[in-house]
C-alpha cells in the first residue's frame, strides 16, 4: 500500500504527544462524564485512554469542573497514565482559567470556539484565554463550529457577498465564514504573542460534502495542525458511516492531523467505542496500525453453518486479548494480517493475501482447512481442536517474524 503524502504543517507538542509536522495521525476522545464528579471522569478518561486515545477533552463549564481538573489530572498520573488532558472551555472560560491558575497548569491544552468565547465582548475574552496559554505555555485548539459560529462575521461576510456582482451561494458564504474565522482567531492569538507553533485549528460541521470542502479551504490557507471531525455524527452505524464517509477522502488527501469520531453513545453505551472506530479508520486507509487485522467473508448460501463466523470472532478476540503482551514484546505486528475465510471460492486466495490465513471448508466441501503463512499452504488442519491448533500456529508465527522466536503466552 503506497504511503499517503501528508499537508505540511508546523508541529506542535501538546505535553509529548506532537501533533502535526511528521508525527502519526493522533486519536483523541472526549469524556461525557460531568467533570465535577473526579471518580467518574477519572475512570472513563482511562477507558479512553485504555482503549488508544492519545488525548483526552474533558468539558470545564463551571467552578466545580474547573476544581476538579487538577485533582483528576493527577490522579491520572498517580496511576500510571501519561495520557494529556485537554480543557474544553465555552462562554466563560475566561472567568474560570484566570479564576483558577492551577486548572490552567494541569491542562495540556486549552481548547476555544471563538464563536461563543463571550457575548459582547468576544475578542477581549478571547485575549484573556490567549493570555492563560502563554502564561502557562499551554498550546491552543481554536475550534470554530457551525453551530455556534460568530454571527457577527457571518453577517459581515454575507453583506459583502450581497455586494458582489456575480454573489455566491449563502452555503459556500458559510464555509468562508468558518475558515475566516479560524484563521481572524489565530491571526489575533499570534498578535496578542502565542506561538504559531502553539495552535491547532479545527472547522466542524455535521455535513460530509461541506465537512470536505470546508477543509480542504482551509489546508490550502494556512499551515496549522488541522483536528478533523464530523461534528454531532449521530448515533451507531449512521454516525460511523457519515465519520468515516467525511475522514477518508481527506486524509488520503493528506489532510488531518488528529481525528475524533463523535459518536452519540446509547444510554449506559460503551464511550470508548468512539476511539476503535478512530483507529478503525486510520487503520483500513493504511494510514497508522493499532492492531492485526482480521479478514473475513460476509457468509453465503455454501456457508451455511455458523462455524466459520464463530471462528473469526474467536480469532479476533483471541489478537485483542494478546495486544498488551504482544505490542511490547513483538513490535510491528501491528500491521499484521490474518484471514479466516469460509469455504473454497475466495478462501485460498485470500489466505495467501494475508500474512497468515485459513479456508475453512463451506458446505458439502471436504472437511479439511489448509493454513497458509506468507502465501505458502503450510498445513491442513481438520477436526474439533481446530480453532485452537490455528490460534498455536498464529503464535509462534507472530513470534518467528516479529521477536526472537520464542511464544509467549
Amino acid at each position: 500500500m503506497l504511503p499517503v503524502a501528508r499537508r505540511k504543517t508546523v508541529q506542535v507538542d501538546v505535553d509529548g504527544v506532537r501533533i502535526g509536522g511528521t508525527a502519526p495521525v493522533v486519536v483523541q476522545s472526549m469524556t461525557n462524564t460531568d467533570t465535577a464528579d473526579p471518580e467518574s471522569t477519572l475512570e472513563q478518561v482511562k477507558l479512553l485512554a485504555d482503549a488508544g486515545s492519545e488525548l483526552v477533552r474533558v468539558t470545564v463549564n463551571n467552578d466545580a469542573a474547573a476544581q476538579a481538573v487538577p485533582e483528576i489530572v493527577s490522579r491520572l498520573r498517580a496511576d500510571g497514565y501519561r495520557t494529556p488532558i485537554v480543557g474544553d472551555f465555552h462562554y466563560n472560560g475566561h472567568l474560570l482559567l484566570t479564576k483558577y491558575p492551577d486548572t490552567a497548569r494541569a491542562l495540556a491544552k486549552l481548547r476555544i470556539n471563538p464563536g461563543n468565547v463571550g457575548t459582547k465582548h468576544r475578542d477581549a475574552n478571547f485575549t484573556q484565554i490567549v493570555e492563560v496559554a502563554i502564561e502557562f505555555d499551554k498550546p491552543v485548539r481554536i475550534g470554530v463550529n457551525w453551530g455556534s459560529l460568530d454571527q457577527r462575521l457571518l453577517t459581515e461576510l454575507m453583506d459583502e457577498n450581497a455586494a458582489r456582482p456575480d454573489p455566491k451561494d449563502a452555503q459556500e458564504v458559510l464555509l468562508e465564514a468558518l475558515v475566516e474565522s479560524a484563521l481572524r482567531s489565530a491571526r489575533l492569538a499570534e498578535e496578542i504573542g502565542l506561538g504559531h507553533d502553539r495552535i491547532v485549528i479545527s472547522t466542524k460541521v455535521s455535513s460530509v460534502r461541506e465537512l470536505i470542502s470546508v477543509y480542504r479551504m482551509l489546508a490550502a490557507r494556512c499551515d496549522y495542525p488541522l483536528h478533523l471531525g464530523l461534528t454531532e455524527a449521530g448515533l451507531g452505524a449512521k454516525g460511523i458511516v457519515a465519520t468515516t464517509a467525511g475522514l477518508a477522502p481527506l486524509l488520503l488527501d493528506g489532510i488531518g492531523d488528529t481525528i475524533r469520531v463523535s459518536l452519540t453513545p446509547k444510554p449506559g453505551g460503551d464511550r470508548a467505542e468512539e476511539v476503535r472506530v478512530a483507529e478503525q479508520v486510520l487503520q483500513s486507509l493504511g494510514i497508522r496500525h493499532f492492531e492485526p487485522q482480521v479478514t473475513s467473508c460476509p457468509g453465503c448460501g455454501r456457508t451455511t453453518s455458523t462455524f466459520f463466523q464463530e471462528m473469526a470472532e474467536d480469532i479476533t478476540d483471541y489478537i485483542r486479548e494478546m495486544m498488551p503482551v504482544w505490542r511490547v514484546d513483538y513490535p510491528g505486528v501491528e500491521e499484521m494480517d490474518v484471514a479466516v475465510m469460509g469455504c473454497v471460492v475466495n478462501g485460498p486466495g485470500e489466505s495467501k493475501q494475508a500474512n497468515i490465513g485459513i479456508s475453512l471448508p463451506g458446505t458439502f466441501e471436504e472437511p479439511k482447512a489448509p493454513v497458509y503463512v506468507d502465501g505458502e499452504h503450510t498445513v491442513t488442519l481438520k477436526g474439533e481442536g481446530l480453532v485452537d491448533e490455528f490460534k498455536e500456529i498464529l503464535r509462534e508465527y507472530v513470534a518467528r517474524t516479529y521477536g526472537a522466536g520464542e511464544p509467549v503466552a
